[in-house]
């Protein structure tokens, strides 16, 4: 198996967590915000946030950087968020391809 296939699993199960999407999401725009942005944006306790951070930043999603106190987070390229969309469009579709055969069997 190529290494690739071995890294492109890795950073899919980075996308796995609800909240790392949602850390994404609130980032999507090429907006740079800081963790406390980021704790008024979603609910999400702090140290939770610092240790999702720390994943995405490790794994290149996210680029960080500090300014006296302050952190800044910006995605590192907006094709992630493009590459999120299109996973929800098919998640979307299939749900309701899903709900048109339930509908279907009931009747």
């Amino acid at each position: 198996m190529s290494n690739l296939f071995v890294y492109h699993a890795d950073i899919c199960k980075t996308f796995s967590n609800p909240k790392r999407l949602e850390i994404i999401n609130a980032l999507r725009g090429n907006v740079e915000l800081t963790a406390s942005d980021l704790l008024e944006k979603i609910e999400i306790k702090k140290a939770n946030l610092s240790q999702n951070m720390s994943v995405l930043v490790q794994k290149g999603i996210v680029n960080s950087r500090r300014e006296g106190i302050n952190i800044y987070y910006k995605l590192s390229d907006k094709r992630i968020t493009e590459a999120c969309d299109l996973m929800r469009d098919v998640l979307i579709k299939n749900l309701n391809n899903q709900a048109k055969i339930v509908k279907l069997s009931k009747k």
